[in-house]
């Protein structure tokens, strides 16, 4: 304990220089114009060289303090995916004889099921938390935040190892779980297990659904962008022992079908010396919701049916409202870095759709022409197939969503870095290359985060969540 208030205390002073350093800088000016205008009274200078070093004194303060206000560069150092232990593992075919031997589920529910994950694009190889595999399931809060111990540390701890860093290094944690909100919340059981600073900045984000990732990563940004000098951390999961619906409802049934165990921890840094030791740079974030409206707001709900059993109900409304979401990200996307003619192109056919062709469809840019690597929502296959289709993809900028969608399931917000992690370990990404990560939850909300490759990723096939399946991809996972 003497060791981490130490610590602290270096850590409050280190802030505290960053933050007073301008008050630094304009007492030296001061202090030094003070002193060579003594000098020059002494002497009885004539005043043209009081004149030169007043204007020397404020250019200089204005050159110092447009290097220190420029904002940070945000990198994104490192990344885990948790890879559960094979005793997790749920087959379809258990999955489907389980949901029939459950007695509160009829017939009619159970063959429902057993045709949404035949179609879901699903393998054979998903997770399910041990609460889930007994017959009926067992969702109750203490195996809940076992599951939430199960996940959560092993990849905090796989995380600290790759760039080999303490835990006292962490400045702001950050932990997003759509469903599962205990008290104390899951950063202080972070913070317990790892023995985090004392000062540490510690957000716990809930209710966000599978966009909560990449709203955390937004959160961490802008906190970087203020406290100059610091780390955070992320860790974005989604604990199913409680999300599981006991019901017969069918559109509370689907989430049982399509969610799966996992989660992924996050290293940012605005740290200078981060660089070196990055993987990616941050270079654009965007949200959009459409919560105002009351049926883009009801269209995933969690709420109780009339057995007062609690599911999350999902209806057709949700695949409008995120097609309106999408659109709204390729104009703010398209905005920001399409080059001119594509931009032309867009406006031009929007102008044509309005006032003198109605029927005329508006041109989507082409957006591989800024962006080469696509992560995707993991919503189901035939949800991937439609984006990619919107956003006139091909199947390899598809292959990362499809091939995690077979391997690992709907994973919610963690789903995306394990998309990132496949592209990796395929060895595709290259230097100044672009990712595009897109994530859409409940709310309903869309959120996307622009990554530029600093260095080229090699050597990911051997480990990481893909070791050891990588090379069955992508057949698998357009075959399945």
């Amino acid at each position: 304990m003497e060791l981490v208030s130490k610590h602290s205390q270096k850590f409050t002073l280190q802030n505290f220089h960053n933050f007073s350093i301008l008050e630094h800088l304009k007492f030296l000016v001061i202090l030094l114009f003070a002193s060579f205008e003594s000098f020059l009274i002494f002497l009885k200078y004539d005043i043209f060289f009081h004149i030169i070093i007043l204007t020397i004194s404020i250019f200089s303060y204005i050159i110092a303090y447009y290097f220190h206000s420029k904002p940070p560069n945000i990198y994104l150092v490192e990344f885990s995916c948790y890879k559960p232990p094979n005793y997790c593992r749920i087959p379809l075919s258990s999955f489907i004889e389980h949901v029939h031997l459950i007695n509160y589920f009829d017939k009619e529910s159970a063959e429902f099921m057993s045709k949404i994950l035949n179609s879901s694009g699903q393998g054979p190889e998903t997770y399910l938390p041990p609460p889930l595999h007994y017959i009926p399931p067992r969702p109750v809060h203490y195996d809940a935040i076992e599951e939430a111990k199960m996940v959560i540390f092993p990849m905090m701890e796989d995380l600290l190892l790759k760039p080999n860093l303490s835990s006292l290094d962490i400045d702001i944690l950050i932990v997003n779980c759509s469903g599962f909100c205990p008290s104390p919340s899951l950063t202080s059981l972070v913070v317990n297990k790892f023995k985090l600073r004392p000062n540490i900045k510690s957000f716990n984000l809930s209710g966000m659904g599978c966009s909560a990732s990449m709203i955390a990563l937004g959160l961490a940004q802008n906190l970087l962008l203020v406290h100059r000098e610091s780390n955070a951390v992320i860790l974005s999961t989604e604990i199913l022992t409680t999300g599981w619906y006991s019901g017969n409802e069918r559109p509370k049934l689907v989430l049982n079908c399509l969610f799966r165990m996992g989660g992924a921890a996050i290293l940012l840094s605005n740290r200078k010396q981060a660089r070196n030791k990055s993987k990616y740079q941050v270079i654009w974030t965007s949200r959009a919701q459409q919560a105002v409206y009351d049926w883009a707001y009801k269209s995933a709900f969690r709420e109780e049916d009339s057995n007062g059993l609690t599911g999350v109900t999902l209806n057709k409304d949700i695949l409008e409202a995120a097609s309106d979401m999408i659109q709204a990200q390729l104009i703010a996307l398209g905005s920001f870095m399409l080059p001119t003619w594509e931009k032309l192109k867009f406006v031009t056919s929007i102008v044509k759709k309005k006032y003198w062709k109605i029927s005329a469809e508006i041109y989507v840019p082409d957006f591989q022409t800024i962006i080469r690597h696509f992560c995707l929502p993991v919503s189901g296959k035939p949800v991937i197939r439609e984006i990619g289709k919107g956003l006139r993809l091909g199947d390899r900028e598809m292959e990362a969503a499809l091939a995690t969608l077979h391997r690992f399931g709907n994973q919610s917000s963690s789903s995306l870095w394990y998309e990132l992690a496949y592209i990796e370990a395929k060895e595709r990404v290259k230097k100044r290359e672009r990712v595009w990560m897109l994530g859409m939850g409940s709310g309903p909300k869309c959120t996307s985060i622009v990554l530029e490759c600093i260095k080229p990723i090699v050597g990911e096939s051997k480990k990481g969540p893909w070791a050891g399946s990588i090379y069955k991809y992508p057949a698998l996972a357009f075959n399945s």
